[in-house]
């Protein structure tokens, strides 16, 4: 009986095929993982904790009906002013309202404001720093003068200028706050094209004919992009609350319409009778903030494994 199973494992062995390997082997592998996962989960709470939060945050600004069935927009008023409860968990405001509702139906608007603004900041911004580290000479000092001046300008103050100058509106907001962070994006890809464009596969293109676009699409631009999408990343949580600033100041979406920081902004007057209109969703904010800073530190490598 020996012989017969050394027998076919040397003719699957010819043949190019192994022996199926032992049940007890596979439960090894499988027990292996989920030592490995279970330490990753005790090593890193938070940034589990942050992944899911962040998650829940994605899902209720695309699917809101998970969350809830109540209407964000109407309300009835003997319910007005209730404190947070089974039958509202966040309470209700001063209309009737289920706050919790018009959090979960703002977390689109906020959201899309927030992905607006990256989005202006990184194209507009990469395009600035690309042409400036590439092209360099007189055109980068040209280039490199205007990101200066964006950035002596404070980026709240910058953001209230142009959405002064564009009008009320979540995606005016949103391209304001990505004008205002237009100069960062910048300086970090014309740093990153620098370094690149003096590496050696870059000269031995330029010494075997290529074209200057095809360097520059080729080589340079895939090689420098990396950084500046984790620098996106690490100014997600940062756009968030620029969003949520402007839409308190009033400049966001027109009322009725939920958004975070005008939901807080609308609790003001009933600190002392209703505290949950304010402190609610800036726990909200708070905590969507603060989950995407933990995400996109350990994008950079928690600080590049910390120098």
């Amino acid at each position: 009986m020996t012989e017969l199973m050394t027998a076919r494992a040397l003719t699957g062995a010819a043949q190019g095929t192994r022996p199926p390997a032992p049940d007890g082997s596979v439960r090894e592998g499988a027990g292996k993982r989920a030592r490995r996962l279970a330490g990753f989960l005790l090593r890193s709470p938070g940034l589990v904790l942050s992944v899911v939060l962040v998650t829940l945050v994605i899902v209720s600004a695309f699917f809101p009906g998970v969350f809830t069935s109540q209407d964000p927009l109407s309300g009835v008023p003997r319910d007005r002013l209730r404190s947070p409860g089974a039958a509202h968990l966040f309470g209700t405001d001063q209309l009737g309202r289920d706050l919790f509702a018009r959090v979960v139906h703002g977390a689109a608007l906020s959201l899309q404001a927030t992905v607006v603004a990256v989005a202006v900041g990184l194209v507009v911004g990469s395009l600035l720093g690309l042409l400036a580290g590439f092209i360099g000479g007189r055109l980068d000092d040209i280039l490199m003068r205007v990101v200066d001046v964006l950035l002596a300008i404070p980026g709240l103050l910058l953001s209230l200028a142009v959405v002064t100058a564009l009008g009320f509106g979540t995606v005016k907001v949103a391209i304001a706050v990505g004008i205002a962070s237009v100069a960062s994006f910048a300086r970090v890809m014309r740093s990153e094209v620098l370094r690149v464009r003096s590496a050696v596969y870059v000269e031995a293109a330029h010494s075997s004919g290529a074209r200057h676009l095809s360097v520059l699409f080729r080589h340079v631009l895939p090689n420098s992009a990396g950084p500046v999408l984790v620098y996106a990343a690490v100014d997600f949580g940062a756009v968030i609350l620029q969003v949520s600033t402007l839409s308190f100041l009033g400049y966001g979406a027109v009322p009725p319409a939920p958004e975070w920081g005008s939901l807080v902004s609308g609790g003001r007057d009933y600190l002392a009778t209703a505290w949950w209109l304010t402190t609610l969703p800036g726990l909200t904010i708070a905590a969507t903030v603060l989950a995407a800073n933990r995400i996109s530190r350990a994008l950079d490598g928690e600080g590049r494994e910390k120098r």
